[in-house]
């Protein structure tokens, strides 16, 4: 399995498609793995070559002791990109990995191609955090059970839900495998954003996308960065709940597809 030594860490990461494309990277939502890009990685490597790989403190990689935070994480994939000889990359992620993003492409200008923004927010308010607490709470009694209780109506719609009964009982056994003191501390990263003063300053080609019945990060957040970020585009995926990517994977493949695409040199 590859592994890459940045910043005093080993680095989970995955190479797809072929090096002399374009690169696309994909940074995970909270609970997300490597894995939970197949959707995207199985299409977009016919494409790009896609580098996926897991944060600090998330599943493969290594789980330091200590705090997060988003300018580490967007420290430790511009440290990624330099050890794989990648100059200059498109940027996206989702939720979490949205947010690193943003961190990343206001930090490191000159390694951004592109800022694609799927599900993310620019600070965090009391209604968010306090979904937040409940599990941070679930994380504290390491309780999986529970954690995919309360974590499952806010990532997924209800349809997605009614759908997909059978795989419930597969996300709560990978919940149990989940290091719940690192998963404490991404989620205290997460609390500690707030970037939205600075989105004025993201100056490379931005695209902000929402799904439409996203009620854990909703539309609100989505607009407000769309609007601070000059001359981003915009786009609300109908139907999707929260977790966009794995909801609505062709909308969301083409969406990436379309925008690099724009502005991809080869």
């Amino acid at each position: 399995m590859p592994y890459c030594y940045v910043n005093n860490i080993n680095l989970y990461y995955e190479l797809h498609g072929k090096p002399e494309k374009e690169t696309l990277v994909l940074s995970n939502g909270i609970l997300m793995s490597t894995a939970s890009w197949n959707f995207q990685i199985k299409e977009l490597s016919r494409h790009f070559q896609v580098l996926v790989y897991d944060c600090r403190g998330m599943w493969q990689s290594d789980h330091p002791a200590g705090q997060y935070s988003m300018e580490q994480h967007a420290d430790d994939l511009s440290e990624l990109l330099s050890a794989l000889k990648i100059e200059r990359a498109h940027i996206a992620g989702i939720s979490y990995g949205s947010e690193i993003s943003m961190v990343f492409a206001l930090k490191y200008p000159q390694k951004t191609k592109t800022l694609m923004v799927f599900d993310g927010v620019s600070q965090v308010d009391l209604l968010l955090k306090s979904f937040g607490d409940t599990w941070v709470a679930a994380a504290e009694q390491k309780n999986a059970a529970l954690l995919l209780k309360v974590t499952t109506p806010l990532n997924f719609s209800e349809d997605w839900i009614t759908k997909n009964q059978k795989i419930l009982p597969i996300l709560e056994e990978k919940y149990r495998q989940l290091d719940f003191d690192a998963f404490i501390r991404l989620m205290d990263s997460f609390y500690q954003l707030n970037i939205t003063e600075l989105l004025p300053n993201i100056q490379v080609p931005t695209m902000v996308v929402i799904g439409e019945n996203d009620i854990l990060k909703t539309r609100s957040y989505s607009d407000k960065i769309a609007k601070l970020i000059p001359d981003s585009e915009f786009y609300v995926v109908p139907g999707s709940g929260h977790a966009l990517c794995l909801e609505k994977p062709q909308e969301f493949n083409s969406l990436v597809q379309g925008f690099v695409y724009k502005y991809a040199d080869n």
